[in-house]
């Protein structure tokens, strides 16, 4: 699951571009120069500042990823309490206080399309720039990628993916799979292995493990040692219709093309009866993107076939109501 949701809330602190006015008249010229070279230091030294504070501050950069997601406000707020966990327990240590090691193995627990993989990729920034994790980087698996078929094969494909993780974060995704084919099913070998290498690696890698919220408590109720390890539980609620329209609207904006008042309205109301219908496949804003893709591809096809000599600028950026398809109900 390579979803990724964003959207900019104006949540971030505007710029104040300083205006440099130089007015050069007879023997004020020379000290309007002066004051345009002081000018001009000063605005390099307060770039060089905000690059200091921005090195100082490890958040900064993860905030600003954050912000730029819809919706999703209870899991921006539980990654700030890790950032404050960490600094604060870093303050701790350099004050001769005992610091409580963490655990930071997570279950994220949602519908397709509600964010978890960008989140986890957000985090392995986070724990790389506050020194958690060495690396920083995401190694994302599914069943396939761990079990092997035969005896034996599970475990080694296994130990693999957790050295490649080490100083980054293991994402499994549709990990309850793993507890599916019952005791003689290789995928209880792979949840034994990756049980044993959260002892034999702690702290140096942290596995998240994800999937659909039902079938993720189906899944932790198959061995009951494993509820204790993941600590940090995250649940990744479906968009509303509104936030839907919000990724929507984000991404024509960053490809440059605009909804017609009526494909806005189309879009609305055909995400309103998917969502009303509770079809098990619905994917969130990836179902969002997919929609759009193919508007795009559709508009493109309807302007080559006009055979226009010019195309105009609006035309090239608007997307019709014929431009929106999707596939019926049976």
């Amino acid at each position: 699951m390579s979803e990724r949701v964003m959207a900019n809330h104006s949540t971030q602190a505007a710029r104040n571009p300083r205006q440099i006015n130089i007015v050069l008249r007879n023997s004020e010229a020379s000290a309007g120069k002066q004051a345009n070279i002081s000018s001009l230091e000063r605005g390099e030294q307060d770039l060089q500042r905000d690059k200091k504070t921005a090195n100082r501050d490890p958040f900064a950069g993860v905030a600003k990823e954050l912000d730029q997601m819809i919706g999703m406000s209870h899991v921006k707020d539980l990654v700030y309490e890790i950032y404050a966990l960490i600094q604060i327990t870093q303050y701790r240590t350099e004050a001769g206080l005992n610091a409580v090691p963490q655990v930071y193995h997570m279950l994220f627990k949602g519908n397709p399309g509600t964010g978890k993989t960008s989140v986890a990729r957000i985090l392995a920034k986070l724990f790389q720039s506050m020194g958690v994790l060495s690396k920083g980087h995401l190694v994302e698996v599914e069943r396939a990628d761990l079990v092997g078929e035969y005896i034996g094969h599970t475990a080694l494909k296994t130990r693999d993916l957790v050295k490649k993780a080490l100083g980054g974060i293991l994402f499994i995704d549709e990990a309850y799979s793993l507890a599916r084919g019952g005791e003689k099913d290789f995928g209880k070998e792979a949840i034994d292995c990756l049980v044993k290498a959260m002892e034999d690696y702690r702290s140096q890698f942290v596995l998240i493990l994800a999937g659909y919220p039902d079938e993720m408590e189906f899944f932790l109720n198959t061995n009951p040692g494993l509820p204790s390890r993941f600590p940090l539980q995250i649940d990744f609620n479906d968009y509303t219709v509104e936030q839907l329209m919000q990724i929507a609207l984000l991404m024509i904006k960053e490809g440059q093309y605009v909804f017609a008042p009526q494909t806005e309205f189309k879009l609305r109301q055909h995400l309103a009866e998917e969502k009303l219908s509770g079809g098990y496949g619905f994917s969130n804003a990836r179902y969002v993107r997919n929609i759009i893709e193919k508007a795009i591809r559709h508009q493109a096809v309807r302007l080559l076939e006009q055979q226009s000599e010019q195309l105009s600028r609006q035309e090239l950026m608007a997307l019709r109501p014929e431009d929106l398809r999707w596939e019926k109900h049976k």
